[in-house]
């Protein structure tokens, strides 16, 4: 191996290693370096060393200089076993360059049964409930974005908000690649990390029913959608709460999107909540919203990608007989006269949230929402399935790359939210995102 890398690179040694986390957080954290090895393997066992990889011990503790490590003061124990003695959440970051990265774990413990449950970035769902006996382990892969505001070579980049820079961080916007994992005594054997140069890169542009909520009990459809996905499609989430296409375009987002945006990729765009509270002369959804759309959609395909429109999802605002009422005015319809127009898939989210909000009624509903706009995990995991509904009818060859466990699934029978099991994120905020 070249000479240009660190010691730790050239010189890996390593083995497994088990858990008992006391607190509530735990990071590792893995350098950024000016040539990065195509391929990466950490092996978490106190008891003996692999060569060619990194053993982690759990007095390795983060540093930029090292690269890697047990970060924001988290405080974890060895026991004397492969495996993972915790029964709390733990974090697991590599620093890395922007970019897309394919992600195997193996996970499971000699003498425990475990449930994992992986998550990645700001709390990006990526494997749900993954099952072992002791003794037994099994290996998955999944690919993850990884971006920075920086926009090409200048030093100008995405324009963003107090919230995304923290504190507390958002880890979307840093240089680090960042696993979250949680249920059962969640344990991790092995992790590698290569960079995965012919990934489809799925984009998403939109408010804070998309965006990637940094905290609990706050969720989007955007960070559950990656679950649905196998490994070689990447979920590259540039929504931001608050934003409308006028604002999110004067972020520079869209901008930072198409720097990195290639043929094949997507580009799916969900606006509209945002929008209808912008006043002007001649602004509206049939005006201003659609000729930004139309502007949205032309830049996509300038670079050979495939824009998707997305109709933003009905608030939680029930009339005297149980039916949702339209509380967004004409912008779903904007939205689909736009696809019509021009010849795009268009997934119909506001028309399937409709009979998915009434199937639990004015009172179930709350168990889906944090507050009347937003939603919790629940909600937006259910959101997320309608997302892939939508894209199936629609026939994009993007479905053709779904789980194998995606089943079909009908918006009036949800999923029984006493069923659902993804774990909670740590991190937990009353601050209530922008938008409405």
């Amino acid at each position: 191996m070249s000479n240009k890398f660190p010691t730790w690179v050239r010189h890996r040694c390593a083995g497994y290693f088990a858990f008992s986390v006391p607190s509530c957080v735990v990071l590792l954290a893995v350098s950024v370096y000016a040539e990065q090895p195509s391929h990466l393997k950490f092996d978490f066992n106190p008891l003996k060393a692999v060569a060619g990889n990194v053993q982690i011990l759990s007095s390795t503790a983060y540093a930029s200089e090292l690269g890697y490590g047990f970060d924001l003061g988290s405080k974890v124990e060895t026991v004397d076993r492969p495996g993972c003695g915790s029964d709390r959440p733990f974090f697991f970051s590599v620093k890395l360059p922007e970019g897309n990265y394919n992600v195997t774990v193996t996970l499971g413990d000699a003498a425990k049964p475990t449930v994992t449950t992986v998550k990645a970035e700001s709390r990006r769902l990526m494997l749900e409930g993954i099952q072992t006996i002791p003794g037994r382990f099994v290996t998955r892969t999944f690919t993850v974005n990884l971006r920075t505001p920086r926009i090409g070579a200048g030093s100008d980049g995405v324009k963003l908000k107090p919230r995304e820079r923290g504190p507390p961080p958002t880890l979307d916007w840093d240089d680090k690649l960042t696993l979250e994992f949680d249920g059962q005594c969640p344990c991790i054997q092995s992790l590698e990390i290569t960079k995965s140069v012919d990934a489809t890169t799925v984009y998403l542009l939109g408010d804070s029913t998309v965006t990637d909520q940094p905290a609990e009990p706050w969720n989007s459809w955007g960070q559950m959608l990656p679950r649905f996905f196998k490994a070689g499609v990447a979920i590259a989430n540039h929504a931001e709460s608050g934003e409308s296409l006028k604002s999110s375009l004067n972020a520079r987002r869209l901008e930072k999107v198409l720097s990195t945006l290639k043929p094949g990729d997507y580009v799916f765009i969900q606006f509209g909540h945002n929008d209808q509270k912008e006043r002007g002369e001649d602004v509206g959804a049939f005006t201003t919203y659609k000729a930004s759309l139309k502007h949205y959609v032309t830049e996509v395909r300038r670079r050979g990608a495939t824009p998707v429109l997305v109709t933003p999802m009905n608030r939680r605002t029930f009339d005297a007989t149980g039916r949702i009422t339209n509380s967004l005015g004409d912008y779903p319809q904007a939205v689909r006269q736009t696809a019509e127009e021009e010849h795009l898939a268009l997934i119909d989210v506001n028309a399937m949230s409709k009979p998915f909000y009434e199937a639990l009624g004015p009172e179930g509903s709350k168990k889906a929402f944090v507050d009347n706009t937003h939603h919790n995990s629940y909600g937006s995991y259910e959101l997320a399935r309608c997302v892939v509904e939508g894209i199936k009818a629609a026939g994009l060859p993007l479905a053709k790359l779904l789980t194998d466990d995606v089943a079909p699934f009908d918006p009036a029978h949800p999923d029984l939210v006493e069923t659902f099991k993804v774990p909670a994120s740590p991190q937990s905020t009353v601050a209530k995102p922008d938008g409405n």
